[in-house]
């Protein structure tokens, strides 16, 4: 069908205005296909868009079918497409805009609760450039940012030069400078976003901040720590505010966050960003996991409480948590070795545990590791041994026989090794140790997302999500031998 005139010269001189700077030239990032984005825009959006973002969404949105708008699109030089193309206000979903502030609501948190590949990392990319340039608010004076990642190499990796990441979402003319040795972004009009890891939450402490960015905060070791002093250092500007992007889990800052007024909460499905992702991505996470607890939190971004029917529940856990060490009796740290080394193999668990003086068992650390070859999982086992001033190092021996303690005797020949051999099956040996947490007598000191999913998702299967519990399998190894067997001489400190 032939396009009609009038909107082909609608749409021509929309986005010819903005190309004569009736708005800010567009940003250049890797956008999904322009054909599968036009047939997914939103006809309106509950928060404030430029008005040009507004008219030509609602040009786009008004032909009677695709074809007739592919036609029109065709029409228009190079430039005007690759501003349509590049222009994230027009693809930008309702749930990846910042919430507004205004004179009845003023928002000090924004949490973005998302499956995997939802968009997440975009929104917070987007919203740091748009603070750092004072796009929402022109003439404003430069702003300090910390971004935060659960490492800093996460913080390089996803936040700063991810495909959808900061240094991504810029123009070449307006792009930060990265200093890499000072562990900073710096724009030319003066503003800084500083790199943080989450695990060294002490960093923290000193630098003032306007706003923070958060990424996959669920996964950091031990979050409230982080957060609190995170709060402490946002405190410049008229309105201080922090975006959090994560894969949600039930954690209790998770749900403290969302309990709290100034929170804003805004949910994102995989789904929901299907034309940024491969078709065949889709169609298998949706076959395997629609419908599961594990698809609801992974795919659809929602907080799981407990699995049904696994030994573990995470109130057990949440319940007994404490951030101390106590004086501790006996060190171990439990293997579970993979059976091969390759990048899609079994993690190889490693888990350090201790009795303590007052009896109670403690999870210390989970040094577990995917993929790797058995000398350096035996150099991590090692390096844990020796970290926390283990008694000893406990290793199932069923897959490699005498080579497990041979490959950690080559890092290591004094190390003391005590070998265990499952003689019953992964439940019937689980069970006495969820026991003692159901009791009250096993406290996590932090936080061990990982291994705290693969406990509650542990069934009547043997399995966690499908999979091999391997952290789970070193732990329940450490506290059978510490708190079920004999023995507890001495008394030791970390």
């Amino acid at each position: 069908m032939t396009p009609s005139k009038p909107k082909h010269l609608k749409l021509s001189t929309t986005v010819s205005n903005c190309l004569n700077g009736a708005v800010p030239c567009p940003s250049k990032t890797q956008t999904p296909n322009l054909t599968a984005q036009l047939s997914q825009l939103a006809s309106s959006a509950p928060m404030p868009l430029t008005s040009y973002a507004m008219k030509l969404r609602t040009v786009l949105n008004d032909y009677s079918n695709n074809d007739e708008r592919l036609q029109d699109l065709k029409t228009l030089n190079l430039s005007h497409l690759q501003s349509i193309k590049d222009d994230w206000q027009l693809w930008v979903r309702p749930d990846q805009l910042p919430p507004v502030s205004d004179s009845d609501f003023i928002w000090r948190v924004w949490l973005i609760l998302g499956g995997r590949g939802a968009g997440k990392t975009r929104a917070g990319a987007e919203w740091v450039r748009q603070k750092a340039l004072g796009l929402a608010a022109p003439h404003t004076a430069p702003v300090r940012i910390a971004l935060i990642g659960e490492t800093h190499a996460d913080v390089r990796r996803v936040m700063i030069d991810g495909t959808s990441g900061i240094l991504a979402v810029h123009r070449e003319d307006e792009k930060p400078k990265l200093e890499a040795s000072r562990m900073q972004l710096v724009w030319s009009n003066g503003s800084i976003a500083q790199f943080f890891s989450a695990e060294t939450p002490d960093s923290l402490r000193g630098p003032q901040f306007d706003y923070a960015w958060c990424d996959e905060l669920a996964k950091f070791r031990d979050p409230d720590h982080v957060w609190d002093m995170l709060q402490f250092g946002l405190r410049l500007g008229d309105n201080p505010q922090a975006i959090i992007t994560t894969t949600p889990r039930p954690l209790p800052i998770l749900k403290k966050l969302m309990s709290a007024n100034s929170t804003v909460v805004t949910h994102a499905a995989t789904a929901a960003n299907s034309a940024a992702l491969a078709p065949s991505f889709i169609a298998e996470m949706t076959a395997r996991y629609a419908g599961t607890a594990l698809g609801r939190q992974e795919l659809m971004g929602e907080i799981i409480e407990d699995y049904a029917g696994s030994l573990w529940r995470r109130d057990w856990i949440d319940a007994a948590r404490v951030e101390f060490t106590p004086e501790m009796r006996r060190i171990v740290v439990a293997i579970d070795p993979p059976v091969t080394s390759t990048v899609k193999s079994d993690d190889c668990g490693i888990v350090v545990a201790a009795v303590g003086a007052d009896g109670r068992g403690y999870v210390i650390a989970d040094r577990s590791l995917q993929g790797r070859k058995p000398n350096e999982w035996a150099r991590a086992a090692v390096g844990a041994y020796r970290d926390f001033k283990a008694d000893r190092i406990v290793a199932e021996v069923n897959q490699g026989g005498d080579m497990v303690e041979a490959v950690l005797r080559q890092v290591d020949d004094t190390v003391p090794v005590t070998k265990v051999h499952a003689t019953r099956g992964k439940w019937v040996r689980a069970e006495p140790v969820a026991a003692l947490y159901a009791e009250g007598r096993v406290a996590h000191i932090g936080c061990f997302p990982i291994l705290e999913d693969q406990m509650c998702a542990f069934g009547a299967n043997s399995t966690a999500h499908g999979s091999s519990p391997d952290r789970l399998d070193a732990l329940v190894w450490a506290l059978t031998d510490l708190m079920l067997s004999r023995g507890q001489p001495g008394i030791r400190t970390l």
